[in-house]
């Protein structure tokens, strides 16, 4: 194969230096027409395609099947199997490419089933497709405008596009070996996020309702109103057109689309201040989702959507614990959204320890909240490295 520098990728294995060539996809896959071994399949059996999740039996997902009374006509999906289907989310328009790296089931005849050939290690398209761009840049010349604007790609035109992998199969199964340790580090990282957040979460409740105290703390608990020991500040949002994506402005937290992992991340700043929320406060969400908790590492302006209420770390923490027990639906109102008031934050029950057993527990679940942040972190990386991976490997 001759030496062609456009045809190289950025990132190579050693052992490797042929340059890819471009070709039709159908070189690599072909029409699965199987469909006849479908009548051994049961509802249970019943596979759907996720661009987020790939292909999942859907009782799993979903916790139901949407299998007919006969699923005969279904197509049978083995592992390694590649499967198209139109799909209407916004940023993949054209539809989702998927291989099933999962378990033989079937698909309703929505789905298109592609075989590989033996010119094939299958896994490679799952990861040269699951760039949202890549895969509408090959499927966006393939569509068939048809009513209402209606874009689709006809299964029988799936394969007419081209793509540029590696020939020798060797290559493809160290490409795709590379990435699946990484996919496995990333899924043990976020394993290891969830049974974290739920430690914290058991921990919370069994701290917060008293069933667990450290040594030496036996007095009981005041019963006190939350506006009578925090400075509650109900948000304003400043007029629209005083918005700006300026970082030399104030940051404006207008609700959750302005929090990461329980803390705000600046997106939109303004010129005009209506209320302050100083460094170090606690934030809460006042409309729908009600009840959400967060810190502020800068001095912020509050949109009408957060309050700020107070700044200790026991109540940050206390907050959360209400959040999880559902303590503000009683309160929220409206017909459109959920929503409460300055009275209903201020008039809210709490029970308070001693400072010194507040500043206690704290402390502790400050500590599991350090560790989950440095575990999504690390989870945040491994997932750029993956981005930069896909981006580096493939032509």
């Amino acid at each position: 194969m001759s030496k062609d520098a456009k045809n190289v990728p950025a990132l190579r294995f050693k052992g490797y230096s042929d340059a890819w060539e471009k070709r039709k996809l159908n070189y690599f896959l072909h029409v699965n027409e199987i469909k006849n071994k479908s009548e051994i399949y049961s509802k249970k059996d019943v596979l759907s395609v996720s661009g987020e999740f790939g292909i999942v039996n859907q009782i799993e997902l979903q916790g139901r099947s949407f299998a007919g009374s006969s699923v005969k006509n279904y197509g049978v999906v083995e592992l390694g199997d590649v499967v198209y289907t139109k799909s209407p989310l916004k940023k993949n328009p054209f539809g989702i490419v998927k291989v099933n790296r999962n378990k033989a089931g079937i698909v309703s005849t929505l789905y298109a089933i592609y075989k590989p050939q033996t010119t094939l290690y299958s896994p490679i398209i799952d990861y040269y497709f699951q760039s949202d761009c890549r895969v509408n840049n090959y499927l966006k010349p393939l569509v068939n405008k048809g009513a209402k604007n209606d874009m689709k790609v006809k299964n029988v035109d799936v394969l007419k596009g081209n793509v540029t992998i590696p020939s020798e199969i060797d290559e493809q199964r160290t490409i795709v070996g590379l990435l699946n340790k990484l996919d496995k580090l990333i899924a043990a990282t976020q394993d290891k996020i969830d049974a974290l957040e739920q430690a914290k979460k058991a921990l919370l409740q069994r701290l917060f309702d008293q069933s667990w105290r450290f040594k030496g703390y036996s007095d009981p608990w005041e019963k006190r109103k939350l506006g009578e020991v925090a400075t509650i500040t109900m948000g304003q949002s400043p007029d629209s057109k005083n918005y700006t994506l300026n970082p030399q402005d104030h940051i404006l937290v207008q609700g959750n689309a302005d929090i990461k992992n329980g803390w705000v991340e600046p997106r939109v700043w303004t010129t005009q201040i209506t209320k302050i929320a100083k460094k170090g406060s606690v934030l809460l969400s006042v409309r729908a989702p009600v009840g959400e908790v967060s810190k502020t590492a800068f001095d912020v302006v509050l949109g009408r959507g957060v309050a700020s209420v107070g700044q200790t770390d026991f109540l940050y923490q206390y907050l959360i614990t209400l959040k999880i027990s559902g303590f503000w639906l009683r309160y929220s109102t409206g017909s459109t959204f959920d929503s409460i008031n300055s009275s209903d934050i201020k008039e809210a029950i709490i029970f308070l320890p001693k400072k010194n057993e507040q500043d206690r527990i704290a402390k502790t679940l400050n500590c599991i909240d350090n560790l989950i942040a440095a575990t999504q972190s690390r989870l945040s990386s491994l997932e750029l490295l993956k981005k930069y991976l896909l981006q580096d490997l493939f032509i």
